[in-house]
């Protein structure tokens, strides 16, 4: 099921409706990516029936993305009782939403049980093998994650060399622990804490 929501008034009468579990699509029609992404999440909506989707346009309906900490599109919010569980930046596959939501939404999932949701950032550069490696082996154990593009973003290159002492790429942030290079035994310890 997948609804576009119109006005900020029925974005409460939603949550009231689906108080076990929801997720919020914010999107906007300037964005490239968003377009890209909205593809996957009405192809996840259509093998997933059950989950209860609704779009969130930024230009049309405004102020929303603020209540629920969204910065940029396109982002995918999950809602559990109202409260935020999950959020996801950037465009993912539909079959990368199914597996990151499976058991979140299953009839045997038990309410007030927790799903371990770790803060992961990848800072890459451009034309860096271990980079796409590192994303892809994240992407296969299902967990979501930031990427920062170092070339693009100098105040991020200049503290992530701050931290580390080193310009390597990738170098990856898990809930605060700084991994450099592609090392799946850290990332693997990390992950399981």
């Amino acid at each position: 099921m997948i609804e576009w929501i119109e006005n900020p008034e029925y974005v409460d009468q939603v949550q009231k409706k689906n108080k076990n579990f929801l997720i919020l699509f914010f999107y906007a029609g300037f964005s490239s990516p968003a377009k890209r992404a909205l593809a996957e999440v009405e192809q996840f909506s259509e093998e997933n029936e059950e989950v209860p989707v609704y779009i969130v346009d930024v230009e049309k309906v405004r102020g929303v993305h603020k209540l629920f900490g969204v910065r940029n599109v396109p982002t995918v919010v999950a809602l559990q009782k109202s409260k935020v569980t999950q959020k996801i930046e950037g465009v993912q596959s539909a079959q990368f939403y199914a597996r990151f939501f499976a058991g979140v939404h299953s009839p045997h999932h038990k309410p007030g049980t927790k799903t371990v949701s770790h803060r992961v950032i990848v800072y890459s550069g451009p034309g860096c093998p271990a980079c796409g490696t590192a994303k892809a082996y994240l992407r296969r154990r299902g967990i979501t994650f930031r990427e920062i593009d170092i070339s693009r973003n100098q105040h991020a290159a200049e503290s992530l060399v701050r931290r580390s002492g080193q310009m390597a790429v990738p170098q990856i942030d898990i809930n605060g622990h700084l991994i450099v290079g592609f090392d799946r035994l850290k990332i693997d310890q990390f992950l399981s804490t």
